[in-house]
């Protein structure tokens, strides 16, 4: 894969990136977000597509990109079309510093080592080369301005953008309000996107939960089974009948021999 541009959850870190503070918005919905722009990447790399709400490898060819490729054989290993709402609420750590990590390499951003109340160490990351980061901002605002139908990769980033969150940082407000409805619009425009950005959504709403506990009850056999098992039969019903007579029957029995037994003192 060329590294002439950016890739979706890198776009994404940087639209996240508050330029006064250093630090990232929506940080928690946003590890959500590059879980699901790393698919939207590897859709658009011909690697995976949807299968209903699933996400199956069609091409475990690697990308070339580590981190992606890392997914790429995390989803081959599965074995099975993976739900989108399970892939993107499953366990990330240190996804948004992985990525914080990689742009710093490349020059995007600078790492600012400071102090939490003067006492706990900091890592702040402001953006160095702010080129990328306007046109990144340009192409969202260019779409959402003319209202005609953006490329595949802008539409799944506007789409991922609204996701978690980054609505009201971008376009804040008042004033942002229907900039913030016309991004949320676009989430139509790329069914990739859409169905990622919607996963990411269910999962902040706690969907993922309640799929894999429908799941797990489906998997789970039948109750009904299991309680006929444990009543008993009416013939077995009748031998317990039986057994718990036979002591009185057997004591009655041994009565009337001691009655007809012939006396032994003649």
């Amino acid at each position: 894969m060329g590294r002439s541009r950016r890739t979706i959850p890198e776009e994404l870190l940087l639209l996240a990136l508050d330029p006064a503070t250093g630090t990232t918005a929506q940080p928690q919905s946003l590890d959500l977000g590059l879980a699901g722009a790393q698919l939207v990447e590897l859709a658009l790399a011909g690697r995976i597509a949807p299968d209903g709400d699933r996400i199956a490898v069609i091409l475990p060819r690697p990308t070339g990109d580590p981190t992606l490729d890392t997914a790429l054989e995390l989803l081959r290993r599965r074995g099975s079309p993976v739900r989108a709402v399970h892939w993107i609420g499953g366990p990330r750590l240190g996804l948004r510093q992985t990525y914080l990590t990689h742009l710093e390499r490349c020059g995007m951003v600078a790492a600012v080592e400071n102090q939490m109340c003067g006492v706990l160490p900091t890592t702040r990351y402001q953006a160095t080369d702010t080129a990328v980061s306007r046109q990144i901002r340009a192409r969202l605002d260019t779409a959402i301005r003319t209202g005609t139908p953006p490329d595949a990769r802008t539409a799944a980033l506007a789409a991922l953008a609204h996701a978690v969150g980054l609505g009201k940082h971008l376009y804040p407000g008042n004033e942002g309000r229907s900039s913030r409805s016309r991004l949320r619009d676009l989430i139509r425009h790329d069914p990739m996107g859409g169905l990622v950005a919607h996963a990411v959504m269910d999962v902040q709403n706690g969907v993922a939960g309640q799929v894999a506990a429908a799941a797990a009850r489906r998997a789970q056999p039948s109750a009904a089974p299991r309680k006929a098992a444990r009543t008993p039969a009416p013939a077995a019903m009748a031998v317990v009948g039986q057994s718990s007579q036979a002591p009185e029957q057997i004591r009655r029995r041994g009565v009337t021999r001691a009655a007809v037994r012939p006396s032994l003192s003649h």
